[in-house]
């Protein structure tokens, strides 16, 4: 099973690669000029990003460091060890619903402190791939289309997270544990 995902592992992104550039020149589409735009558009988004990320990565940093943290942790405990979730995910899995951005600064974090391939770093950014920023799209999305009655939604927005936080803490586990 480990040779197979290694082989899988190793040609996936060169193949997608390949893929993708053989279809756009069968379709005429200019490849390097849609290349540059998209990355001209990325690095705007970047920049944009960079005060959130700071912003919430100070914010946790005082949350972790004045041991409030800990206290959340320890009430949550008994919920989270029933979950086998480890403690240092539940920041990513409490901000997620909320905000990307936000997620996206503690997942970095998470990265940073414990490894991306650690378990914890591993199940972390599964977590930050099978959820979504529920608030948000509820916000924004809803609202825009003059949504006004989203509890039916919300409530199977959250279970879809909390399903998704499950589920990446056991799949990682499985896996990678």
């Amino acid at each position: 099973m480990t040779g197979i995902m290694d082989v899988v592992s190793a040609w996936a992104i060169p193949v997608l690669v390949l893929v993708i550039l053989v279809w756009a020149a069968w379709k005429g589409i200019p490849v390097f000029e849609t290349f540059v735009e998209g990355g001209k558009e990325g690095f705007t988004i970047a920049i944009g990003l960079i005060p959130y990320m700071v912003a919430m990565l100070v914010g946790l940093g005082i949350f972790r460091e004045s041991g409030a943290f800990a206290l959340l942790v320890k009430f949550l405990e008994p919920v989270t060890s029933l979950l086998g979730i480890p403690g240092e995910v539940l920041p990513l899995a409490l901000m997620r619903p909320i905000s990307g951005s936000g997620a996206l600064a503690i997942a970095a974090e998470t990265m940073q402190r414990y490894g991306p391939d650690s378990l914890i770093g591993l199940i972390a950014c599964t977590m930050q791939g099978s959820t979504d920023t529920t608030f948000y799209i509820l916000t924004v999305y809803f609202g825009s289309v003059g949504v006004k009655n989203v509890r039916y939604s919300l409530k199977v927005g959250l279970l879809a997270d909390l399903a998704g936080f499950v589920a990446s803490v056991f799949v990682c586990k499985l896996f990678f544990g």
